[in-house]
C-alpha cells in the first residue's frame, strides 16, 4: 500500500539559471532555501507555505522546459497587484486573468516557457 503524505516539491526544468533566478527572486520574490551544484549545474528551492518549488538545470537532456507539462499554482495575497507586477514586467500570460466563481488565476510563463498558475482563492 502507498500512503502519500505531503507533496516533497515540485521542479521546474530551466535553461539560464541567472535569468531563473532574476524571476522567481526578482520579479516573484522568492526567497533560496536548499541549493545545490555540480560542475556548473544548479538545484535550487524556494520554500513557499508548506511546499518546495524547485528550479534546475540538471538532466536537460532528459528535463526539458515546457508549457505542455504540470504548473504549479502560486497562490498570493494581493490578486490585482501580482497582475499589474507581472504585466509591467513584460511576463507573456497565456490564459486570464479570469475569475472562476471560486478563484481568480492567471497562467504565465516563465523565461523558459513553463506554465506558472497565479491563484487567489475567493474568501469563504
Amino acid at each position: 500500500m502507498i500512503t502519500v503524505k505531503e507533496i516533497a516539491f515540485t521542479g521546474y526544468p530551466v535553461t539560464d539559471i541567472a535569468r531563473a533566478r532574476a524571476f522567481y527572486e526578482g520579479l516573484l520574490r522568492l526567497t533560496p532555501g536548499a541549493s545545490f551544484e555540480h560542475e556548473g549545474k544548479h538545484w535550487l528551492e524556494y520554500e513557499v507555505g508548506g511546499s518546495t518549488l524547485a528550479i534546475s538545470n540538471m538532466s536537460m537532456d532528459q528535463w526539458k522546459p515546457s508549457a505542455d507539462g504540470p504548473a504549479a499554482a502560486l497562490e498570493v495575497t494581493d490578486f490585482e497587484s501580482a497582475v499589474e507586477t507581472l504585466r509591467t514586467a513584460g511576463v507573456k500570460f497565456l490564459l486570464g486573468p479570469m475569475d472562476t466563481g471560486v478563484c481568480k488565476m492567471l497562467i504565465v510563463s516563465d523565461p523558459d516557457g513553463n506554465s506558472l498558475v497565479i491563484h487567489r482563492r475567493h474568501a469563504g
